[in-house]
C-alpha cells in the first residue's frame, strides 16, 4: 500500500500533539538552517545570518504550532509575546540546568570518553528545552483557556 500526501496528513492529525511538536521542530530547524547557510553563502555576516535564520525558524514554529500542533485560536497579538517569552525562559532555564547537572555529576572521569562535559551539558539542555518548551507552548502560549490581560 502506498501512502499519499493526504493519507500522511490524515495520519498526522491523529498523532499526539507532542509528536506534531517534534515534527514542527524539525521543519523550523530545516528552514532556519537553510536560511543561515544561504545568507552565509552570500557572504553576509555570521551574526546577521544566524539571527535572521533563527528568527524565521521561530516564526515558522509559532505559526505551525498555532495551526497544526495545538490547533489554537490564540490571537497573534497575544501569542507572539508569550511565545517569545516562553522560548527565552525555556532556553536559559534548560541550558543552565543542563550545565548545573553535569557539574553535579562529578569529575570528568565518570563521563564516557567520547563525550565532553560541555557536549553532555548541551545534550541535557536540549532535551530539557524540548520538553519545557512543549509544556510552555501547550499550557501557556496556545492553551485552550482564555486569559484576560
Amino acid at each position: 500500500m502506498i501512502l499519499g500526501p493526504l493519507t500522511f496528513l490524515s495520519y498526522l492529525k491523529r498523532t499526539s500533539p507532542f509528536i506534531r511538536f517534534l515534527l514542527v521542530g524539525v521543519i523550523n530547524t530545516l528552514v532556519g538552517l537553510s536560511i543561515i547557510f544561504i545568507l552565509l553563502e552570500l557572504t553576509l555576516n555570521y551574526w546577521f545570518a544566524t539571527f535572521v535564520g533563527n528568527s524565521v525558524g521561530a516564526a515558522v514554529s509559532f505559526f505551525l504550532n498555532r495551526m497544526f500542533t495545538f490547533k489554537s485560536s490564540v490571537s497573534i497579538q497575544r501569542g507572539i509575546p508569550t511565545f517569545t517569552l516562553t522560548i527565552l525562559v525555556c532556553y536559559f532555564g534548560s541550558y543552565a540546568t543542563g550545565k548545573w547537572l553535569v557539574m553535579l555529576a562529578g569529575p570528568p572521569s565518570l563521563l564516557p570518553i567520547f563525550i565532553s562535559e560541555q557536549d553532555l551539558a548541551v545534550l541535557l539542555g536540549a532535551a530539557l528545552y524540548t520538553l519545557s518548551n512543549y509544556l510552555g507552548q501547550k499550557y501557556f502560549v496556545f492553551s485552550k483557556r482564555t486569559v484576560s490581560v
